[in-house]
């Protein structure tokens, strides 16, 4: 059965929680200009949370003409060091609020609240504390230049990196507040602005996110948020007047992103789909790559871009360890985010769920065999029981399609080139685990795989500093660390004659 929740939700969500929520535009908070609004609904109970106003392209629209008001205006006059001040800002604030951010996301996603207090929020003030730094630092350079067809004159040449301009950023509801650090931090630091279309299933965060920035004292126009559906994000790429678009979600509809930018050529970096590979070897410390090899699949629920759901397992150890996972999977706490002792909790919506159930019956329908889960849990809330599949072969949709959900599709390998010939046998190319205690080994597996990020006797290896991003149909650029500062940045070169 279902756990039941042990806390309430602190006050400052309740009173969020009432009213209609609105648009952010040119710092003020608005309704959306056809007054419609839609729902949006715990996964844990499916009861409405609130009424968020429905954008649509006019306030896409009005929302760009902010931000570009701003960007020729008040933001642009700003010295690096006060972006940085104001920055720094909204990490402290996140981290004072980081109880109410939590389960506010918690409510919103389903995830564990406790987890989306520490790592979300927490990791998203670290990520705003991060870029603020970055603000005066970002330098151009000096250049000897030659120009053999001017011997006789002299010159003085040096580059400019500057903001890129107005930023379209779309995220997902996975991570909806860790997503929206990712894509607003850097944007900001490097000088841009920012019109931000949340997830609609999940806006609540990036909305409440929106008042530390009024909070803050960023100017209006800076970071506008618009929620809505996908033709708010459609009418958001497409704009004329925006200068680069970021975009997190699935691959198909990063694909319509790229076709919709191409009218103005604006940039863009996508940060897609993945079905990664987690690889163990015989001479693993097994009991750490039994815990790892859990969490790098049912972490935050397997609704996961870099989620290690084609687990490859040395043949020596298959059998052994296969059910070491299973029968650890199968003792996972499943419940609401807000109980404390849930590990496990639901999928975003009815539409995941019955996404996610259907791969279940076509993997066991096609001869796949589940030594755990295979289930749905309770019978209220979106909540799956884990799944591990053995006994599948490589055209299997389970081992082959991206499932976004608890399920991982168990392949025994016995020799490196084999294995590395299938952990590359994918579309995607984001993230892989290497658990083994022979380093060279790992040096020399790593080097092979055809993936962004790769982790070595550990899942989930982020940090703030290091780049993230895909190969393949992963996605184009990366994001974190110094190499986000790129996707808003463009290079000037300036050449004086002396």
């Amino acid at each position: 059965m279902t756990a039941v929740a042990e806390v309430q939700p602190h006050p400052r969500v309740r009173e969020f929680l009432s009213g209609t929520k609105k648009l952010l535009i040119d710092g003020e908070w608005v309704d959306a200009g056809s007054g419609r609004t839609f729902a949006t609904y715990d996964p844990a109970t499916g009861g409405k949370l609130a009424d968020v106003a429905h954008g649509e392209a006019a306030d896409i629209d009005a929302a760009v003409r902010a931000a570009r008001a701003a960007f020729e205006g008040p933001w642009s006059r700003l010295k690096s060091n006060q972006r940085e001040r104001l920055i720094w800002r909204i990490g402290d604030l996140l981290s004072e609020r980081a109880e109410v951010f939590g389960q506010l996301e918690s409510l919103d996603n389903g995830k564990s609240a406790t987890i989306a207090q520490v790592v979300d929020t927490e990791w998203a003030a670290d990520v705003f504390r991060y870029y603020a730094g970055w603000a005066t630092k970002i330098e151009g350079s000096t250049v000897n230049v030659s120009m053999p067809f001017a011997p006789n004159t002299d010159f003085h040449a040096y580059t400019l990196r500057e903001p890129v301009g107005v930023c379209g950023q779309i995220v997902p509801w996975n991570f909806p507040l860790l997503m929206t650090a990712w894509k607003i931090a850097p944007a900001l630091a490097a000088g841009n602005t920012v019109v931000l279309k949340p997830a609609e299933q999940t806006p609540l965060t990036a909305l409440l996110l929106g008042e530390l920035f009024e909070e803050a004292g960023f100017p209006p126009g800076v970071v506008n948020i618009v929620t809505g559906y996908g033709d708010a994000g459609a009418a958001l790429t497409a704009h004329s007047d925006v200068d680069k678009v970021a975009f997190t979600g699935s691959t198909e509809v990063g694909k319509l992103v790229v076709d919709a930018a191409k009218g103005n050529l604006k940039k863009v970096s996508l940060e897609l789909g993945g079905k990664s590979p987690n690889i163990v070897f015989a001479d693993a410390d097994l009991d750490l790559a039994v815990t790892g090899s859990v969490n790098a699949w049912l972490f935050n629920h397997g609704q996961c871009c870099v989620a290690g759901t084609r687990m490859f397992v040395e043949e020596s150890i298959f059998e052994q360890f296969t059910q070491a996972v299973a029968d650890a999977a199968a003792q996972v706490k499943i419940g609401p985010g807000l109980d404390p002792a849930t590990q496990l909790g639901p999928l975003i919506s009815q539409e995941q769920f019955d996404r996610v159930t259907g791969y279940i019956e076509a993997g066991l329908r096609d001869g796949a065999r589940a030594l755990t889960g295979g289930r749905r849990h309770g019978g209220t809330g979106f909540f799956v029981e884990p799944t591990v599949f053995v006994d599948v072969r490589p055209s299997l949709s389970i081992v082959r399609e991206e499932i976004f959900g608890p399920v991982v599709a168990a392949i025994p390998f016995s020799s490196e080139d084999d294995l590395v010939a299938a952990a590359n046998d994918s579309e995607y190319g984001l993230a892989a685990g290497i658990w083994t205690r022979d380093l060279s080994k790992a040096h020399r597996v790593a080097k092979r795989l055809k993936a962004g990020s790769v982790w070595v006797n550990q899942y989930n290896g982020f940090d703030t500093a290091l780049p993230f991003g895909g190969y393949k149909q992963s996605g184009w650029g990366r994001e974190l660390g110094a190499a986000a500062i790129d996707l808003y940045t463009q290079t000037k070169a300036v050449n004086i004659a002396l």
